[in-house]
């Protein structure tokens, strides 16, 4: 895999996440062509057609809503948050994986499954 290719795959996953995170924010406009674009792999020809508007148009509907998605997790650090979350949950996981097979490190494994599974 080249370079452009992981930064392209890089960004998609990010979209994908900071979409998951505040796709009640966007239009529905900005929601559907994300979707299509980023999530079916349209390319924007095939979305442009679609809706019978110019790829230009499709790009720029993109464009504003990837800035959208990037201020909404400058603001509120939704995404940021959730992945402290999450390497902190594999630290603690790595940790009672040192313990050996317990009763007590079974009970804080799923006490950590149970915490994961709410935020």
């Amino acid at each position: 895999m080249t370079e452009r290719e992981r930064d392209a795959l890089a960004k998609t996953n990010r979209i994908n996440s900071l979409f998951d995170f505040y796709e009640p924010l966007l239009t529905e406009k900005q929601r559907t062509f994300l979707e299509f674009y980023f999530h079916d792999d349209y390319s924007l020809g095939e979305i442009a057609e679609q809706f019978s508007v110019s790829r230009q148009a499709i790009y720029e509907h993109i464009k504003r809503a990837e800035t959208a998605l990037e201020e909404y997790e400058a603001k509120l650090q939704l995404l940021a948050k959730h992945e402290r979350r999450e390497a902190a949950a594999k630290r603690v996981e790595d940790e009672l994986g040192k313990l050996g097979p317990s009763p007590e490190a079974e009970r804080a494994r799923e006490r950590l499954r149970e915490l994961m599974s709410v935020i």
